[in-house]
């Protein structure tokens, strides 16, 4: 959860523009745009000089800051000229910001020209400021809406005084747990444990543009519980995810007060699905529920927040998701419990109600939640954490009965199995134990029911009654014994109350070995281990045993046990037991005076963590024996149904004929011996054909099998990506039909814009007619009035004339009568 003082707001303030064309019916709008969310300025008039005024922000984190400066992403502002009358928006032009530019000290606002710009005459520009902000009225709001700590009777005074950050999750590792508050105040010890149930529609959440990794892709949860990272095992069909649900649970140090604090602040618990290192959807656990002001339920019972809650796509209202409908909608089940330490799980035999997402949502997780409370095997696996940590611890539940514990046996004899009460919380097979697969080449016996399994038998006195198996004739007696000496140089920060555990069906049981009682073992000391010895007696093929030695390491695993918490798995030890093949043979006689051959290797392995790094925990001494007892002489076994797995043999009595007379073998020739050799080389041969018929049978049928789930999943997966599709259809005939409505509209605006326009049109030329002819009048007034001006003034000009000619002859006259 990001601090109260890392909340700041990026702010643009956009201020003012100049060197715009006028357009008097048209308005000017900026619209910015950062990480998928737009904000916008109101419209301002169409000016030479618009004046916006107007501040854009955006809540952001410091961290998010980071990733986005290191990512330059940018912030685009687009400036549009809007018509009224229209509705219609054309793009000016645009500016691209530099995130990176931002400071929070105030800056001087900076002019920034347009880019595409449409007026290409005009160089417009927009004054702009960018700058951070310290968002300092989110923390007052979330703090209020958050509610105090509560004030009762029993809280110390100075509780009142606590600040927010003295409240936080600390991990002592020493003692195994979180401190939640001062050590003062902590005087309490819980448990709080997450659980993811089951999932379902998440395919959902996969966009059909969303390209994912070429190989098979995994997908997991994730989520962080008091700091620590905790993902569960991924799984590859997102249509019907296969996952055991998982519970990862802390151990916590605080008072219910304080805790009461803590689960306000931290008030909800995110659940990512994740492919890789991307995000395809989360979800939000409300945890102010489990400790509820003035409620004492947790004294009595543990108290849970639980349900089946929707996961959403990152950024749904960024991206103008449309919303799934609740069928399709994809959920996850999630059960978020607390408890005071030793008050039982099981307090409330019915399990809890989840809220009503859907009903089909609801039964499947009361029934998980169900199967998890009866805890009927714990598995643990090394986390697939991002870091590492000490806790929490994680545990896989199954449904399935458990599997005998098988206490060590001396040397030579057999027992039957036992169960060890207390290791009731310990995983019941080992992690090889599911993947390991026979090897049914190597199978030559006659009886069908071989194949699921390695060809091997424990030996065993005494007769048994059950269905009867025939032994290979070249299968061997071996004795394999190991003896586990010692475990030293521990690295581990606490002493350790170990026992080793380890289980090899090979050897005819699946059932874990372990040893008993546990040791404490402790920093720079060596200790043995008791009850370490354990042998196994079986009949395998020589090169079965050699080929399963050298594929198969056999898996130690040390245990630290804890009657406060339940087992600890710290680390596993790979046993090559192929090495014993290449160690010095030595002869020696068995109890019948035949021949037999011992093996004998000794070494140190070091024991590996489990979870998180590679890291040495402990070194493991032991000495491991094979002994060849040469070819099986019992040809039959009987396997009896109480055994639980373990095979008896039971060897026939052969009757031995007195030696015959030379004239008896010439009489009868079928009691020779290489007559019984043929017959028994046919009947071979014919068991052999048998075993291949019976073998390519049961291969045929399970490919058949895997053919009928590969189409049975196939149709799933069409069904499923059809309902995904028609979903996404309806939604773009939604919007289509918005948008054929939308263009009907405009196409009724347009018409009556082009009527408008064509009675202008006739308007005018209506006009342009009449200026036309009133100018033709005009100039033929004004040529008429030119006209009547000339012969005027030559009609003035022979007058003047005619007086000029009549005044020259008046001169004349009278200059003669003067003269």
């Amino acid at each position: 959860m990001v601090s109260k003082s890392d909340q700041l707001l990026i702010v643009v303030s956009i201020l003012e523009g100049r060197h715009f064309p006028r357009r008097p019916k048209h308005m000017l709008v900026v619209e910015a745009k950062f990480d998928g969310e737009q904000l916008a300025t109101d419209p301002v008039d169409h000016t030479d000089q618009p004046e916006f005024a107007t501040e854009l922000a955006w809540e952001i984190d410091r961290k998010a800051l980071h990733q986005h400066r290191l990512q330059r992403t940018p912030i685009k502002l687009h400036c549009f000229a809007l018509d009224p009358l229209s509705s219609s928006r054309e793009t000016i032009g645009y500016i691209v910001l530099d995130l990176r530019t931002a400071q929070e000290t105030k800056q001087a606002p900076k002019w920034y020209q347009l880019l595409s710009n449409k007026y290409t005459k005009f160089k417009s520009e927009i004054q702009i400021s960018i700058a951070l902000e310290t968002d300092t009225k989110a923390p007052v709001d979330s703090f209020k809406a958050k509610g105090a700590p509560p004030r009762d009777g029993r809280v110390p005074a100075s509780l009142s005084g606590l600040d927010a950050k003295d409240i936080v999750a600390v991990l002592n590792e020493e003692g195994g747990y979180h401190q939640i508050g001062p050590a003062g105040y902590c005087t309490d010890f819980f448990v709080m444990s997450v659980t993811i149930a089951f999932a379902t529609q998440l395919e959902q959440l996969i966009p059909c543009t969303m390209k994912l990794p070429e190989r098979r892709p995994e997908f997991f949860f994730y989520y962080s519980l008091l700091g620590n990272d905790v993902t569960n095992e991924p799984f590859n069909d997102l249509i019907n995810p296969d996952f055991e649900p998982e519970r990862a649970s802390v151990r916590i140090r605080s008072s219910i007060e304080i805790l009461r604090v803590y689960l306000a602040l931290q008030s909800k618990l995110q659940i990512h699905l994740c492919c890789g290192d991307q995000s395809l959807g989360s979800t939000q656990i409300p945890l102010t529920g489990l400790l509820k002001k003035g409620s004492t339920e947790i004294n009595h019972r543990p108290v849970t927040v639980e349900g089946a809650f929707t996961l959403d796509p990152p950024n749904r209202a960024k991206q103008k998701l449309a919303p799934v409908p609740l069928d399709l909608a994809p959920t996850v089940g999630v059960s978020v419990a607390l408890q005071r330490e030793g008050i039982d799980a099981q307090a409330s035999s019915d399990p809890p109600s989840p809220p009503p997402a859907s009903s089909i949502n609801t039964d499947l997780l009361c029934i998980a939640l169900s199967l998890i409370e009866l805890k009927t095997q714990n598995e643990h696996e090394p986390h697939h954490s991002k870091k590492t940590v000490f806790t929490p611890t994680k545990e896989k539940t199954h449904t399935g009965p458990k599997s005998p514990r098988v206490s060590p046996v001396p040397p030579h004899s057999q027992s039957p199995p036992t169960r060890d009460d207390a290791t009731e919380s310990e995983v019941e097979s080992l992690q090889y134990d599911k993947d390991t697969k026979p090897n049914p080449k190597a199978v030559s016996s006659s009886e069908p029911a071989l194949l699921a399994q390695p060809v091997t038998t424990s030996i065993a006195s005494g007769t048994a009654s059950g269905q009867k198996i025939a032994v290979p004739a070249t299968s061997h007696h071996f004795c394999f014994s190991i003896d586990l000496r010692s475990i030293r140089d521990l690295e581990v920060g606490f002493p350790v109350n170990c026992i080793l555990r380890y289980s090899y069906p090979f050897f005819g049981s699946a059932a874990p070995i372990m040893t008993n009682p546990p040791i404490e073992v402790r920093k720079n000391m060596e200790v043995f281990l008791p009850q370490s010895y354990c042998a196994f007696d079986f009949a395998t093929m020589p090169h079965q045993l050699q080929d399963t030695f050298l594929r198969i390491p056999l898996l130690v695993e040390l245990w630290h046990k804890d009657k406060m918490s339940k087992d600890l798995l710290l680390g596993i030890a790979r046993i090559q037991l192929s090495n014993i093949l290449s160690s010095e043979k030595t002869r020696f006689l068995g109890s019948n005076g035949e021949q037999c051959w011992r093996q004998t290797f000794s070494e140190s392995v070091p024991i590996i963590a489990a979870q998180g790094s590679n890291n040495r925990i402990v070194d493991l001494s032991y000495t491991v024996t094979l002994e060849d007892y040469g070819l099986v002489k019992m040809r039959e076994i009987f396997v009896s149904d109480s055994s639980q797995g373990l095979s008896a043999v039971q060897q026939k009595p052969s009757s031995v004929p007195p030696a015959p007379c030379p004239s008896e073998i010439q009489t009868e020739p079928r009691e020779t011996l290489e007559y019984k050799a043929a017959l028994e080389l046919e009947m071979w041969k014919e068991m052999q054909e048998d075993i291949f018929e019976n073998q390519l049978k049961q291969k045929e049928l399970a490919h058949m099998q895997a053919l009928a789930e590969e189409w049975k999943k196939r149709d799933r997966e069409r069904e499923s990506l059809v309902k995904k599709k028609v979903a996404e259809y309806t939604v773009l005939e939604g919007k289509l039909q918005k948008t054929l409505v939308d263009l009907e509209k405009r196409e009724q605006q347009l018409a009556i814009a082009e009527s408008e326009v064509l009675c202008t049109c006739f308007k005018l030329q209506r006009e342009r007619r009449e200026l036309k002819s009133e100018r033709e009048r005009n100039l033929q007034e004004l040529q008429d009035s030119i006209r009547r001006a000339k012969e005027d003034c030559v009609h003035q000009i022979e007058l003047e004339r005619l007086k000029m000619k009549q005044l020259e002859e008046d001169k004349h006259r009278l200059q003669q009568q003067v003269g």
